[in-house]
């Protein structure tokens, strides 16, 4: 498995590992996977990193088809600006390839936030650190298991 279901495991919430064929031509990883899967993609959420004053890695979490507010996001997390993070830092960070980023099992925690539409979910998707792998949980579980704050972060 990976450090995402492992770190589900040990906190012994209630999940599910969904898997689909990943196609490396696709050109949105999750809507790829709404779509494979037979899921709405307001209940799929993307984890993207940003870089807060230049310094600070912060995961933000937002529906697949949504963009990563990143003013919203750097103020919720305390900062003034925030802009994506390199690829080859966020991929560093966490110990996931782009694509497979999961907000669960990161090599280090980093400060979370989870677009506040995932509330209206029962249940969300979220990478399970590789690429055609999901976790599906409680947003409730989500937040708890990534100490995430709750905010309109997309748009």
């Amino acid at each position: 498995m990976t450090p995402a279901v492992d770190a589900a495991k040990a906190a012994g919430i209630e999940y599910e590992v969904v898997q689909y064929q990943h196609d490396p031509s696709a050109e949105s990883f999750g809507l790829e996977a709404a779509d494979l899967l037979g899921v709405t993609p307001e209940q799929v959420f993307k984890t993207l990193l940003a870089k807060m004053d230049a310094s600070v890695l912060v995961v933000g979490m937002v529906p697949v088809a949504m963009r990563l507010d990143l003013k919203a996001l750097a103020a919720v997390a305390g900062g003034r600006r925030a802009e994506m993070a390199d690829p080859a830092e966020a991929q560093r960070a966490t110990g996931y390839v782009l694509g497979g980023i999961s907000p669960l099992g990161q090599k280090r925690r980093l400060t979370a936030v989870l677009d506040s539409s995932a509330l209206a979910q029962d249940r969300v998707y979220v990478s399970a650190g590789r690429r055609g792998m999901e976790i599906v949980l409680a947003p409730s579980d989500l937040v708890r298991l990534t100490g995430a704050r709750i905010a309109s972060i997309s748009r």
